[in-house]
C-alpha cells in the first residue's frame, strides 16, 4: 500500500465532504467550497470525521493514482479550514508594492509600473517584514494549486539576480550570488597601457 494513499484524512470540525458517484468532491468549509473530480475508480470512505481514500487493485496506475488523489483531497480540506498563504519578498532600491483594489501594483525599477490582477480565489495583502524592513507580498488563498501558481508568476516578473540579489523571491529562499568582476587588471588583455 501506498505510505500517503492509506494515511487517514481527519476532517475538522466545520468542514463538510460530498462525495459523488462519478469520482467528484466537493468540500465545504469556514474559508470556502472547493470541488474538484478525481479517478472514479478511486474510493472514499467517511467514518467517524476520517475520511480514507482505497484502490480498487494493485496495478501500476492505481497505486500511482492512490497517493496522488489522498493527497489533493487533503490539500482541498486544509484550504477551506485554514487556508494557504505564499510570502514573496522584494529586494532592489526603490521596488514596491501596492494595492490598487484587489490589483497589485508593482515598481521594479521598469519604466512603467507592473499590474497583477488576482487569479480566482487569491487576496493580496502588502507589508513590509519586520526584521529585514523590505517590502513583502502575503498570496493569500483556499487553493493550495493556484496559490502557488500566483506566487510563481509574480516572482516571475523580477527573478532575483545573482550579482546584487535584487528581485523578487520567496521569504527563506536563499539566492546563490555571484562574485562580480574583480577589476581589469591581470587578464588578457588588462594592463593595457602599462609598462
Amino acid at each position: 500500500m501506498s505510505r500517503i494513499g492509506k494515511a487517514p484524512i481527519t476532517i475538522p470540525a466545520g468542514v463538510d465532504v460530498q462525495i459523488a458517484t462519478d469520482g467528484g468532491v466537493t468540500v465545504k468549509g469556514p474559508k470556502g467550497t472547493l470541488s474538484r473530480r478525481f479517478q472514479p475508480d478511486m474510493a472514499f470512505v467517511i467514518q467517524d470525521g476520517v475520511l480514507t481514500v482505497q484502490r480498487p487493485t494493485d496495478s501500476k496506475t492505481h497505486r500511482a493514482l492512490h497517493g496522488l488523489t489522498r493527497s489533493l483531497v487533503s490539500n482541498m480540506v486544509t484550504g477551506v479550514s485554514a487556508g494557504y498563504k505564499k510570502v514573496l519578498e522584494i529586494e532592489g532600491v526603490g521596488f514596491r508594492a501596492t494595492k490598487d483594489g484587489k490589483k497589485l501594483v508593482l515598481s521594479l525599477g521598469f519604466s512603467h509600473l507592473v499590474p497583477v490582477e488576482p487569479l480566482e480565489g487569491i487576496d493580496f495583502e502588502v507589508g513590509q517584514d519586520n526584521a529585514t524592513r523590505r517590502p513583502v507580498i502575503t498570496i493569500n488563498g483556499i487553493d493550495k494549486e493556484v496559490v502557488g501558481q500566483q506566487a510563481a508568476v509574480i516572482r516571475k516578473l523580477k527573478a532575483p539576480e545573482p550579482y546584487k540579489g535584487k528581485g523578487i523571491r520567496y521569504q527563506g529562499e536563499i539566492v546563490r550570488r555571484k562574485a562580480g568582476k574583480s577589476g581589469k587588471a591581470g587578464g588578457k588583455g588588462g594592463g593595457k597601457g602599462k609598462k
